[in-house]
């Protein structure tokens, strides 16, 4: 299994490790209740090393960009972030990832950790008018600090204004004693807080200094459990589960992420703008238990009298909410808010109610 600059970090601390996309992660160490609700109420640290990134350059990187993905590249601007994805030709989603306009032509994708080879490979397969390309993801690092605390706590570590960073937007500067640090905020747990980018040597320095500093703010290092538990509850999709090569964007709510502008032809356009105007045979939907039950992936959603209707892609127990929560693909006529459907568990019919996300307000 391949290390990130904080696995021994991870181990000294007792955290219960795990594979996750060919990495050594820590899963949990305090527990994935505790380590939720530390995010939602003071702050936590994710050390999300495994992510991605490629930087795309040159003056062929906004026309290469417009093509491989679905939202409008040409609106963005030095400092601005956007949420997209890859559409690949058969309707899916190669992958889902954020694109940082960090010079007018030089961008960084930073991509999710099960995908970085796939995604390489689909860049360079469909990189036919000379974008320049560099696959930087074994030279950088990565720390998400969320939660409410976050702002107070890096403040003192930084004399970057981080109330002049709104969400999806970045600036590049010094961090605990460490120049050219990427501070952006995008978050993925809806608690607040930012992302650092650096470079594997400085990981120590950065770690330490930060829980240094954020002791007086009950700062713990969370694990990917808490963080599956808080995108869950935001109702933000993961790839893998929500998304994958056979679900179209549109399907899964994210036309938003989806610009038809005029001169954007990229990939399998067409048949997605048909989707927009036509409709599909299916569509994302968020859901509450009202049954007492949890639901899991792949679990069958079904009608009253127990017909097929679809499908959970992600299921939990609400830490915040205690009430089981979950998303997935249902039949047009089932995805209004406050519609009654089942979920099948082991042959018995458990009430459930549509809703839209967030599940946590």
């Amino acid at each position: 299994m391949k290390q990130t600059p904080f696995t021994e970090k991870h181990i000294a601390l007792g955290a219960k490790m795990h594979e996750f996309a060919g990495y050594n992660m820590p899963i949990e160490y305090s527990g994935i209740i505790d380590e939720h609700l530390t995010v939602c109420n003071a702050v936590g640290v994710f050390d999300v090393s495994h992510m991605g990134e490629f930087w795309v350059k040159g003056p062929h990187a906004l026309e290469f960009l417009q093509k491989v993905t679905s939202n409008n590249v040409a609106a963005l601007s030095p400092g601005k972030i956007q949420y997209t994805c890859f559409p690949n030709e058969d309707g899916g989603i190669v992958d889902d990832f954020l694109l940082y306009q960090y010079e007018p032509e030089k961008y960084l994708l930073v991509v999710n950790a099960s995908n970085i080879a796939k995604d390489w490979d689909w860049c360079v397969k469909h990189n036919t008018i000379g974008a320049e390309m560099e696959n930087a993801s074994d030279h950088m690092a990565q720390l998400a600090i969320q939660g409410p605390k976050a702002t107070e706590l890096l403040q003192e570590l930084t004399q970057i204004n981080l109330s002049e960073i709104p969400y999806y937007t970045f600036k590049v500067g010094e961090f605990a004693g460490v120049k050219e640090v990427i501070i952006s905020n995008t978050g993925y747990t809806g608690a607040g807080g930012f992302e650092l980018y650096f470079y594997p040597e400085h990981a120590t320095q950065i770690w330490d200094a930060i829980f240094q500093t954020g002791a007086k703010y009950g700062i713990k290092p969370i694990g990917l459990g808490a963080r599956d538990t808080l995108r869950l509850e935001m109702g933000f999709c993961l790839y893998g589960n929500d998304l994958n090569d056979t679900t179209s964007p549109i399907e899964a709510g994210l036309g938003w992420i989806t610009k038809f502008v005029a001169g954007k032809d990229f990939i399998n356009r067409p048949a997605l703008e048909k989707q927009k105007n036509e409709g599909t045979a299916r569509k994302l939907i968020g859901f509450e238990m009202i049954d007492r039950g949890i639901p899991r992936q792949g679990y069958e959603l079904v009608d009253e009298a127990g017909g097929n209707i679809g499908v959970v892609t992600s299921g939990t127990m609400s830490p915040t909410r205690k009430i089981g929560i979950g998303m997935g693909y249902v039949k047009p006529g089932y995805t209004k808010p406050g519609t009654e459907i089942y979920i099948d568990v082991r042959g018995r019919k458990q009430k459930v109610v549509v809703v839209k996300p967030p599940f946590r307000k």
